[in-house]
């Protein structure tokens, strides 16, 4: 009989228990075919930009009439705006100016939102496309139910003046969203240097709708006076989201006089035009 020493008939056994632990566990374990889970991609966005530097100063005189004529430091303090108060300035930050015009005192607020979701499964951008979704449902509109373009909304609303029988489509699409005031949201169709003209020419400012070409998503509220207010007061919200952030612009006038009437249309275009800015420089 050969002779083994105890030493090494100790190791042969400590391995062939050792192999067979691998063995059992790679069997339980490590089945051939399963599938491997990728976390979701992360947010295009990792910073948020300075709120109250978003805007040039060129436009913010512009979207707020009066300022431009104030002495310098007045004019300086209007124009930095103030920073809203946010507790976590990587996540949502904002800004707003005000400016106080003999005719009207407008407003302007801008919020950024950046949207990261803890959820490996979920992306940064679905989470951000459920906050934004949550938003344009609360401004009572559907992207399933998208409103037809504003150039076809002008077309019909002037074969309806010239027929003087057909309702015009903007009353109806206000309507059907019931975002709108139940009472027509007149505009002056006056100048568009700001100054707010006489309510004997109301012109209709087209009602809350979805906006086309301006980040990934985006709405805009028309929020013209209360029925039962005699304040003249109108305010134009546009919200668009652009990968993981969402963004909301305000923009409001308080004509001095309530004879006056905002000009609506006005305040959807310039609004419009500041977050197409806003947009493209958060692409830059």
């Amino acid at each position: 009989m050969a002779y083994v020493p105890g030493v090494a008939l100790l190791a042969a056994l400590v391995v062939g228990c050792s192999a067979g632990a691998d063995g059992n566990a790679n069997g339980a374990d490590s089945k051939a075919g399963s599938p491997t889970v990728s976390p979701a991609p992360p947010g295009k966005y990792l910073t948020l930009p300075a709120p109250c530097r978003a805007v040039p100063r060129s436009t913010l005189k512009d979207l707020l009439p009066g300022a431009a004529e104030l002495p310098g430091d007045q004019q300086d303090k209007v124009l930095r705006g103030s920073a809203a108060v946010t507790y976590d300035t990587d996540r949502k930050v904002g800004c707003s100016w005000k400016s106080d015009a003999p005719s009207a005192t407008r407003s302007l607020s801008i919020d950024f939102e950046r949207v990261v979701s803890y959820d490996p499964a979920v992306s940064d951008d679905d989470r951000a496309d459920t906050v934004y979704a949550k938003k344009e449902k609360a401004a009572g509109l559907s992207s399933s139910a998208t409103p037809g373009p504003p150039d076809e909304k002008d077309k019909k609303s002037e074969e309806s003046e010239e027929s003087g029988k057909a309702k015009d489509p903007a009353d109806a699409d206000a309507d059907a969203t019931g975002s709108a005031d139940p009472s027509p949201s007149g505009s002056s169709g006056g100048s568009t240097d700001g100054t707010p003209g006489s309510s004997s020419s109301p012109e209709e400012a087209l009602p809350s709708r979805i906006l086309d070409n301006l980040g990934d998503a985006a709405f805009l509220q028309d929020l013209p006076k209360k029925a039962d207010s005699t304040a003249q007061h109108h305010t134009v919200s546009v919200v668009f989201r652009t990968s993981n952030v969402v963004v909301t612009v305000r923009y409001a006038e308080q004509p001095a006089l309530i004879t006056q009437v905002p000009d609506g249309r006005e305040l959807q275009e310039k609004a419009q035009a500041l977050a197409r800015k806003l947009a493209e420089t958060l692409s830059e």
